[in-house]
């Protein structure tokens, strides 16, 4: 299913959910029922709006499935609006303002159960969030912005939902705080449309600079899954293994570019459906109150069922006391590992010796990350390599004595934990340009070489260069 069919099911459903039990409320107070169908479809099309100009950016395909889906349901004045760069300004003008406040629709909802407990609101939140999840797949790529959205409309419908109703069959009571303070889910990057070939994915896992045993580990993680295959279609046996990976190494090492390609590769391997890369961290799982850890890390897996759900310093989830909620959140994931076995794959990452506390700490994480891929350290020759392709990719050139000092600025820092890698070489990169900006707007007479070229004064001293590990 393409994203934007995902997204016309979602709302289908969502239409069919909500507009009954409005059409009953409106139909027992003596008021007309004819336009609540209608007026749902543009409930929803205000959720979808605000959710894809959350970011700041509606691409073409946001927009074209926002067209398609709604026509001439979305607001009046986007439709008729041209040409398509109106039409997107005017989205990103007024979706902003959609998921700050319940629509009238659901307050009607929720007062009704207020009176009789009857759970329509409920319903309304279940299908307003996938709804939600669906818009902000549709362009193949959810950053944190479009995911704090989803989380803050999760956060106020749930709030507002009566105290009963906030939780599902079974669920604790959630201890809900006065104000929304769940940071987003995380980022997801789903690139499954359009499929590439395991020798296209290769390819790119070729072309990253070094990283020579995790392209060997990779390649005989591949080279399994494609006998298993041929094994299955003579009828032999196939002895069970884990799709999972921990992922090792120092910040800036290539991990979540690792990852992304992994998720791609699955898919042509035929291990997963989709193929989309959900990144999230501990801050995005565990919550702060009873009953909330569980749902936040059921909602990461849904998003990143079919495809692989990477997890940035896994290790964080197992720290805190007794009062801490991290525990719980690995206990959930654990049970959803093995409740969608056939349907997720995880890949947990960070500092080796922290990986092996975290894997060790429960039985159900050791018998399912049996595979260990570490990213080594770059040299320095490979930084140079990284530093000069993102200079190749802005425009920039280096001379020789820049090339040098570069050579220089590497060698001398510290190669500790927390070393930044490839982190380090674009800070530095970025520092560059900006210190070559500085001498170049004192030239009287700018040349496209005085542009273009970074200097040996271009490069800051060993020292000066705060790597990102973030």
């Amino acid at each position: 299913m393409t994203t934007s069919a995902a997204l016309h099911a979602r709302v289908r459903d969502f239409v069919a959910a909500v507009a009954p039990p409005l059409e009953r409320l409106a139909t027992d107070a003596g008021l007309p029922a004819d336009n609540i169908h209608r007026d749902v479809l543009v409930d929803a099309s205000g959720l979808v709006a605000g959710l894809i100009a959350a970011d700041g950016v509606v691409t073409d395909v946001e927009l074209l499935a926002m067209i398609t889906c709604f026509g001439e349901l979305d607001d009046p004045r986007v439709a008729a609006a041209t040409p398509v760069e109106r039409r997107r300004t005017m989205l990103l003008e007024s979706g902003s303002q959609r998921l700050e406040t319940p629509s009238p629709l659901f307050s009607l909802l929720r007062d009704a159960d207020l009176r009789d407990g009857a759970g329509r609101s409920r319903l309304y939140y279940e299908h307003a969030m996938a709804v939600a999840h669906a818009a902000v797949t549709l362009d193949g790529y959810t950053g944190r912005l479009e995911l704090a959205a989803v989380e803050t409309l999760r956060s106020m419908l749930l709030r507002l939902l009566p105290p009963a109703e906030r939780r599902a069959p079974g669920d604790a009571e959630p201890d809900l705080p006065d104000e929304p303070t769940s940071p987003a889910i995380g980022t997801m990057q789903n690139l499954h449309e359009p499929q590439k070939t395991t020798e296209e994915l290769f390819d790119e896992l070729d072309a990253l600079v070094g990283l020579d045993p995790v392209k060997t580990e990779i390649r005989r993680v591949a080279d399994l899954i494609t006998v298993e295959r041929l094994r299955r279609e003579r009828d032999l046996p196939v002895a069970p293994q884990s799709r999972h990976l921990v992922f090792t190494g120092n910040p800036g090492t290539g991990k979540t570019t690792v990852a992304r390609l992994v998720a791609q590769l699955y898919r042509a391997l035929g291990v997963v459906d989709r193929g989309q890369l959900v990144e999230t961290d501990r801050a995005a799982l565990v919550a702060g109150f009873i009953g909330q850890t569980a749902t936040r890390v059921t909602e990461v897996v849904d998003a990143a069922t079919d495809g692989v759900l990477l997890i940035d310093e896994a290790y964080a989830l197992i720290r805190g006391d007794d009062r801490d909620f991290g525990r719980e959140a690995v206990d959930t994931l654990v049970k959803l590992m093995e409740d969608r076995r056939e349907r997720l794959v995880v890949i947990v990452a960070g500092y080796p010796v922290e990986m092996e506390e975290f894997v060790s700490s429960n039985p159900g994480l050791r018998s399912r990350f049996s595979r260990v891929v570490h990213f080594p350290d770059y040299d320095t020759d490979e930084l140079v390599r990284i530093f000069e392709m993102l200079a190749g990719h802005h425009h920039y050139e280096l001379s020789d004595g820049a090339r040098e000092r570069l050579r220089d600025h590497f060698e001398a820092v510290p190669r500790g934990p927390g070393f930044g890698n490839g982190r380090l070489a674009r800070n530095l990169f970025e520092e560059a340009c900006a210190q070559q900006a500085s001498r170049v707007v004192r030239i009287d007479q700018v040349s496209r070489d005085d542009l273009v070229c970074l200097t040996a004064d271009d490069i800051p001293t060993p020292g000066t260069v705060t790597p990102d590990i973030g």
